[in-house]
């Protein structure tokens, strides 16, 4: 992406060609997203065709509404990610209650617990995608490659100090992930969805 075309004048930019049908704008945008609406929408729905499902449904509103995109509320690809995550609780609240109701067991308590647990996990994986790649790639080396800040520093051809400045904002950014109205969550990502 160059320097003229960086969101928030993309954002803008889309979002004028797409209030005016492109069809080739529609494409872009899923081009570019399609990806992060899927990847949330199966972190929290946990099934291949229902996140299928909601990455349609994201994709069609954002075709009929494109009006719905405030770029001075913030990125487009932010408010896409608050779309997919609204979309998705409620498909999860609908099909859990459905299957509370079918059991004749289960409380609303436990249904809110796994949408909770669901929100917090798509609010994680969300920061991790959004973050800057050095931190990214730090958190990715200490966490999945079970790597201490003295390997991480090495592998990253970087200083032991700097290492642990990764990783110590790394795990700040996803602190967040628990919090209502988490900095760096996208809108709709806090509280109750």
């Amino acid at each position: 992406m160059t320097k003229k075309d960086a969101p928030p004048r993309w954002d803008r930019k889309m979002q004028q060609r797409l209030a005016r049908g492109e069809a080739a704008a529609l494409g872009e945008l899923y081009d570019r997203f399609a990806s992060l609406v899927h990847g949330l929408a199966h972190r929290v729905l946990g099934d291949e065709r229902a996140a299928d499902g909601i990455t349609r449904d994201v994709f069609a509103h954002v075709w009929e509404h494109p009006e719905s995109y405030d770029p001075k509320q913030g990125p487009l690809r932010s408010w896409v990610a608050g779309l997919t995550h609204r979309l998705a609780v409620q498909r999860l609240r609908a099909t859990e209650t459905a299957a509370l109701t079918r059991a004749g067991e289960g409380s609303a308590e436990e249904l809110e617990r796994k949408v909770r647990r669901a929100s917090v996990a798509a609010r994680a994986d969300y920061i991790v995608q959004s973050m800057p790649t050095p931190l990214r790639a730090a958190l990715e080396l200490a966490y999945f490659q079970r790597r201490d800040y003295r390997q991480a520093a090495a592998d990253l051809s970087i200083t032991e100090d700097e290492a642990r400045r990764r990783l110590r904002l790394g795990l700040q950014l996803l602190s967040t992930a628990h919090d209502t109205g988490a900095p760096g969550a996208p809108p709709g990502y806090g509280g109750a969805a």
